[in-house]
């Protein structure tokens, strides 16, 4: 697929199905574009639509299967649109595009020649767990034990948003802006492995009433 330049072919994009609850247009929303009057669509579709799927297949869908809807905060980000959001990064917040390839910069390889997409997400069952708790660390687990695709994620305060990601290379990394702030695991750490279910218990008990 050619890039889209035209209103019919921006449409086309967004009508392909990533899975089975997701659309390409789900993830193409972006306030920094919308604000900024930046087009955010991708100059490679096809690599963005093949990442996407991997995203949504193998790490979205099975969230949602087992916790319920989720909320697409921000996702796919143009290259443009990206570069404005790390030239003002105290207003956006965002990393260099270089940083973000493979990340947030879905249609374009990191430096390593590795595809990969990032989505931040908000996981609509667990706010009223959070907001009452502010564990964060219980969805985090959770996703560590249940979901062996993802790559890594991010934590955020606002929802307990955060991104996720999917990658052909995954470092299995959690971290957070939300207190415990840091990295919660990765393959390194002495509590990587086994069950963590004693820290999600709770949640699910709450979740089946």
């Amino acid at each position: 697929m050619k890039k889209p330049t035209s209103v019919n072919t921006l449409e086309a994009l967004g009508r392909v199905r990533l899975s089975e609850s997701f659309f390409m247009r789900d993830f193409l929303y972006s306030e920094i574009s919308q604000i900024e009057g930046i087009a955010n669509i991708p100059d490679d579709p096809d690599l963005a639509i093949f990442v996407g799927k991997q995203l949504c297949e193998n790490v979205l869908e099975p969230i949602q299967a087992a916790l319920g809807r989720l909320s697409i905060r921000s996702a796919y980000r143009s290259c443009a649109v990206n570069a404005k959001g790390a030239e003002n990064k105290n207003q956006y917040n965002c990393s260099k595009n270089e940083a973000n390839y493979a990340g947030h910069i879905w249609d374009k390889k990191d430096a390593d020649g590795c595809m990969g997409a990032t989505a931040c997400i908000i996981v609509n069952s667990f706010i009223p767990y959070y907001e009452r708790t502010s564990k964060w660390t219980a969805l985090a687990w959770w996703i560590h034990d249940h979901i062996p695709s993802y790559s890594a994620m991010q934590f955020f305060p606002k929802f307990a948003a955060f991104n996720i990601s999917w990658h052909e290379q995954p470092k299995k990394q959690i971290h957070s802006y939300i207190e415990p702030r840091g990295c919660l695991t990765r393959p390194d750490m002495s509590n990587f492995d086994g069950s963590h279910a004693k820290e999600y218990q709770q949640f699910l008990n709450e979740l089946k009433r």
